[in-house]
């Protein structure tokens, strides 16, 4: 795309933590840049590009000398889902894994205050939202920074969640959450929270974790998974697993299979490794590529041999409905647990879209299950306001009615250009960068 641009001369900004990671690299050079925590100042560096000069803003916001979580929430943008709001609460991380740019990209932790997280979810659900996503580099890591804890937030967010309405909690390391356990699997058995934990392991042995330096231990996250599973019964846990880690030896992968062997998790993201450029694992003796794609199949083959919800078959489960299958046709809803049900509907069926549901299971696959819907059952319209159409900016303060412009002749579409203009452009920018940056980083 940005060679495209460039055959085209077209004027070219790029954004997000791909560019702000690796700032030299040959394919952007001359190029304006706006670095992850600098997207609120679109507009200075889309004017000065525009005029012929190259912008790089790759600093980490301050306040008082205190790195930030970045960009104010409450920005004007484009959801790609309308019924679902992704909230960072956090930025940077923690650790300093040997195979990871994370840090380097987006620096220390830097969590937002509980209060602008709490505002923005209140906001979501009055603009339709139904289903709200926690997401940060490391969830679990939430508010080490600032004096406060990752359930003292759930806490206060379940509060201004309708019924019916949704949460989801992100990724969290193993190191983070072993404090609170019990204060986790408390908010994770709430009826407006998903009962499920993205946990990457990324290897069973010991000596593997240490090389990576994931600064946890088999043991510890074996003590996390039993915990959650005893005390929230059904919990969906995923995990991740990266096949041939510089170092990783024949026997370190053996307990890798024997890790997923006990637990068969229900969804499992298997990562070959490749090195990435200036971090300590590119510097490491890598693994031949034949036996990383040799060990990448005998995992998939393990975790293809069994089915994780034919035991659901005939239950009656109630669903939140929020998007449409690839088919076209079928509904994608998801239980108490966040796993997926797809059920049909009928062209003169009501619309289903945002609204809690009944369905009896009659099939199950590998990656879901198909549900029927249960005729009589109350369809429940969570929030019973209308969401935005797709495309749609929202968080744009409402327009000014005629006879306030009478009273306030200062208001003009220069003033609109001016205040909130950079939000609406911000808004789609920052849709952009993380659908970009989602698919970038998939392999961590």
């Amino acid at each position: 795309m940005i060679q495209k641009g460039k055959d085209e001369n077209k004027k070219i900004v790029v954004s997000g933590c791909v560019p702000q990671g690796a700032p030299s690299q040959g394919y952007i050079k001359g190029l304006s840049i706006i670095g992850v925590q600098q997207i609120d100042r679109v507009v200075e560096v889309v004017e000065e590009t525009l005029k012929g000069n190259s912008v790089r803003l790759l600093g980490q916001k301050k306040e008082k000398g205190k790195k930030i979580g970045g960009a104010n929430l409450s920005l004007p943008k484009i959801r790609r889902n309308p019924l679902i709001e992704i909230i960072s609460v956090n930025t940077g991380c923690l650790n300093a894994c040997t195979y990871c740019k994370t840090r380097h990209a987006r620096g220390q932790l830097a969590s937002y205050p509980i209060a602008d997280i709490v505002q923005r979810a209140r906001e979501s659900f009055q603009e339709g939202v139904v289903e709200i996503w926690l997401t940060s580099e490391d969830t679990g890591a939430y508010g080490r920074d600032i004096g406060v804890t990752l359930p003292q937030l759930l806490s206060q967010l379940v509060e201004v969640i309708p019924e019916g309405c949704r949460m989801r909690v992100g990724m969290t390391n193993p190191p983070y959450i072993l404090d609170h356990l019990d204060e986790i699997a408390e908010i994770l058995n709430h009826r407006r929270v998903y009962a499920f934990l993205h946990i990457p392991v990324q290897a069973g042995s010991n000596r593997t974790l240490y090389e990576m330096r994931r600064e946890y231990t088999v043991e510890d996250f074996s003590h996390v998974v039993d915990v959650l599973r005893e005390k929230v019964p059904g919990i969906y846990i995923t995990t991740d697993i990266i096949c041939g880690f510089p170092s990783e030896q024949d026997c370190d992968f053996e307990e890798t299979m024997e890790l997923c062997e006990k637990y068969k998790f229900p969804s499992l993201y298997i990562n070959q490794f490749f090195p990435r450029p200036g971090t300590p694992a590119a510097k490491m003796e890598q693994i031949d590529r034949r036996e990383i794609k040799k060990r990448t199949k005998r995992l998939s083959e393990l975790f293809h041999s069994y089915q994780p919800f034919t035991h659901k078959l005939d239950e009656v489960q109630q669903i939140l409905i929020t998007e449409i299958a690839h088919d076209g046709v079928s509904l994608v809803g998801h239980n108490n647990f966040y796993e997926q049900v797809l059920i049909k509907t009928t062209d003169d069926e009501v619309n289903l879209m945002g609204k809690m549901v009944t369905v009896k299971i009659v099939n199950t696959d590998k990656f879901h299950m198909l549900g029927e819907r249960v005729i009589g059952e109350e369809i429940i319209s969570p929030t019973g306001v209308q969401p935005a159409p797709y495309g749609a900016v929202t968080g744009i303060p409402p327009r000014v009615e005629e006879e306030e412009l009478e009273v306030k002749a200062s208001w003009s579409w220069k003033s609109w250009t001016t205040e909130y203009l950079p939000m609406f452009t911000v808004g789609i920018l920052t849709a952009f960068s993380f659908s970009f940056a989602r698919k970038y980083y998939s392999n961590k």
